[in-house]
């Protein structure tokens, strides 16, 4: 009998954690019982609601689940990783609990395991509920991200996917800090494949991908796959370069051929300006990575677990 291991990332989900239960049981239970079992991992990111509370009571009335408490807010692809270290399954799902990804694609996801696939991810064909900005800045994302990254990452897709063992044992190794799993399961490689799906609105409660958090998530996903953001700001240094040079020889002649000395003071403020917010440009790009070296040299656990509920059952 095959284990599937379910893993839900949950941060103040208490209006739509019931409906997100029982969706999933539902689901699951049109497994063929003589062929699969399964469990079910909700993972506390530091909620500041009643979300671990209504995870123990869970724990207690069905021995299938179990709970991952943490000390604090670790983010959400902290705690999808959290929850696949923790699981014991032939083959991992991650769904996130907004149930905007319906628990019904599970069941298509195994049947492309079943056929051989190693990794299957849910596609988005349709987007319900979302804002126009946010439909602009997920289509053009990836594409950009494709662009610049050597790793091709899958269009119009989240982290709602399935994952063979061999495929998450690989995954795990990867203990980076600054994390975006999406693109660290597609530079894994193994035989990939997509079920297309129609994404559901909200079931209830608010967004936990704020602007703020949506940039953070874009910054993680170029800097962690691209150094093209360096290769820019050497170009640009370079083409700079070349306009203070120009700067220089026309400063000169001006000096030694002519009495005209004042006419090559707004070629010089321009010059001083360009190339002074061309080298801060540079720094900030430059020390982004820096300071990404610096997080992952501390080499910090990536998460501290308060409270492990049902893992002894």
């Amino acid at each position: 009998m095959k284990l599937i291991s379910i893993v839900v990332p949950c941060y103040n989900e208490q209006e739509v954690f019931a409906e997100t239960y029982r969706r999933l049981t539902e689901t699951l239970s049109g497994l063929d019982k003589a062929k699969y079992d399964y469990e079910i991992i909700f993972v506390n990111d530091g909620s500041k609601d009643t979300t671990i509370q209504l995870i123990q009571d869970c724990v207690k009335a069905d021995t299938r689940v179990k709970g991952i408490n943490f000390a604090r807010n670790f983010g959400h692809q902290i705690a999808i990783t959290a929850g696949l270290d923790n699981c014991k399954g032939d083959a991992a799902v991650v769904i996130d609990a907004d149930l905007q990804d319906p628990p019904y694609v599970i069941l298509e996801m195994i049947k492309q395991w079943e056929a051989g696939f190693d990794v299957i991810y849910g596609k988005r064909r349709d987007r319900a509920g979302e804002s126009a900005f946010k439909l602009i800045t997920a289509k053009y994302f990836y594409r950009f991200i494709n662009k610049l990254s050597d790793v091709d990452m899958p269009l119009d897709t989240g982290d709602f996917r399935l994952m063979d063992r061999k495929a998450l044992d690989q995954f795990l190794r990867m203990r980076e800090t600054y994390r975006f799993v999406r693109g660290m399961v597609a530079w894994i490689g193994f035989n990939q494949t997509f079920v297309e799906y129609d994404r559901e609105s909200r079931f209830a409660g608010s967004t936990k991908y704020p602007l703020k958090k949506m940039i953070r998530l874009a910054s993680d996903a170029i800097l962690s796959f691209s150094n093209t953001p360096l290769k820019i700001a050497t170009f640009v240094g370079f083409l700079t370069s070349i306009v203070a040079f120009i700067g220089i020889f026309y400063s000169l002649y001006m000096r030694l051929f002519t009495e005209h000395f004042v006419e090559g003071w707004t070629l010089l403020m321009i010059s001083i300006l360009l190339i002074g917010g061309i080298i801060l440009l540079v720094l900030g790009i430059i020390g982004e990575y820096v300071g990404r070296i610096y997080g992952e040299i501390k080499q910090r656990p990536l998460y501290i677990i308060r409270d492990k509920i049902g893992f002894d059952n």
